[in-house]
């Protein structure tokens, strides 16, 4: 009985692990700094998570991000013979830290949403171009820089 117990956890655990495979690793530069991204498959479908590290003010060191966007895939339009367009959308929320300026952090959350178009070669390279409105709220105000960022990526898919 624990030998059929441990072998269909172990089958399941495999399981599990397979369908958790990244989609695609690399980086987004953009107007409002520069980004480290991750994107997962969701499901059996093409929707995927993007989350995302990034520095603020591009080379700047006090400030940071961490983003994560649920992506629906709206269309893969068939504009070329070799590779794939997907058009995608989606929701997400966002949390960053600013230095005020007087020596203390300041942390901001917020909502954020995602329009891009990306195109992945026949080989694993993957190119985006996004856009991001953000709204962040922190010290009961809302942060004035950052509204509308646009952004390219390139990434590694696996």
């Amino acid at each position: 009985m624990k030998r059929t117990l441990i072998i269909i956890a172990a089958v399941l655990g495999m399981a599990v692990v397979a369908s958790a495979q990244p989609k695609a690793i690399g980086g987004r530069v953009g107007n409002y700094g520069m980004d480290i991204s991750y994107e997962n498959y969701v499901g059996s479908g093409s929707d995927f998570l993007e989350f995302e590290l990034g520095l603020d003010d591009a080379f700047s060191t006090n400030a940071f991000h961490f983003d994560g966007v649920y992506n629906f895939m709206i269309a893969h339009p068939d504009w070329t013979s070799s590779g794939q367009w997907g058009f995608y959308a989606g929701p997400g929320a966002s949390v960053a830290v600013w230095d005020s300026g007087k020596y203390e952090n300041v942390v901001y959350a917020g909502i954020v949403g995602n329009v891009g178009l990306e195109y992945i070669f026949d080989f694993p390279l993957q190119f985006s171009v996004s856009l991001r409105p953000r709204l962040m709220l922190g010290e009961g105000k809302i942060r004035e820089n950052g509204l509308l960022t646009l952004g390219i990526g390139v990434r590694y898919v696996f």
